[in-house]
């Protein structure tokens, strides 16, 4: 009778897997401290990995940096994306965004940091415009298909420019003290700046 072979003790992970994996290190080391924790020596130890490895994945800190924050945008879109046209995909983004799992203080912690380091960043900043500029164009296409359903010729883009800058600094104040500015009454201050422009809905 053979005997069954042994399970192995170690299983050789992708690298996608690594680079996830390296990402989501980076990710929790931010929100523990922010950009003080997001070191190579912390980020390994999260990891469980070797430091060569930040490097051969992804060329350098300032890599892994931009790779974090597209990991983050892209968590933020899968968050909000809403197949519902018209008013309801406006509302279920609004809904999205000040979520409990999207609006707190420890992920709108990681947002602050990276955005404190796009201006001396210049491969975070290249990631940062492509990002933006997505969101804008979604933000303003939520609001361009309210404003056309209801006869209003508005250019959507100023107004989504608007919105998203108070999105922003409503997450800055929540973080600074949450109770002063809870999701519920910042989630109404957007609609009221939408509601000022399109009407109720």
């Amino acid at each position: 009778m053979s005997r069954a072979k042994p399970e192995p003790k170690f299983t050789r992970l992708t690298s996608e897997e690594r680079r996830a994996g390296l990402i989501a290190a980076g990710l929790a080391c931010m929100a523990r401290g922010g950009i003080q924790e997001f070191t190579v020596d912390k980020i390994c130890l999260e990891a469980g990995v070797s430091r060569g490895l930040i490097t051969h994945h992804f060329g350098s800190m300032n890599g892994l940096l931009a790779a974090v924050y597209a990991a983050m945008y892209r968590e933020e879109t899968t968050l909000s994306h809403s197949t519902r046209p018209g008013e309801f995909r406006l509302s279920a983004l609004l809904d999205a965004i000040f979520a409990p799992v999207a609006f707190n203080r420890e992920r709108l912690t990681i947002w602050l940091t990276l955005w404190g380091q796009i201006s001396i960043n210049p491969e975070l900043g290249n990631e940062h415009r492509a990002q933006y500029a997505d969101y804008l164009d979604r933000v303003a296409a939520a609001i361009a298909e309210v404003a056309e359903a209801r006869g209003l010729g508005m250019d959507s883009r100023p107004l989504a420019k608007t919105l998203i800058c108070l999105i922003d600094g409503l997450g800055l104040q929540h973080c600074i003290d949450p109770e002063t500015m809870p999701p519920d009454t910042a989630k109404a201050a957007c609609r009221d700046l939408l509601e000022r422009h399109l009407g109720a809905f």
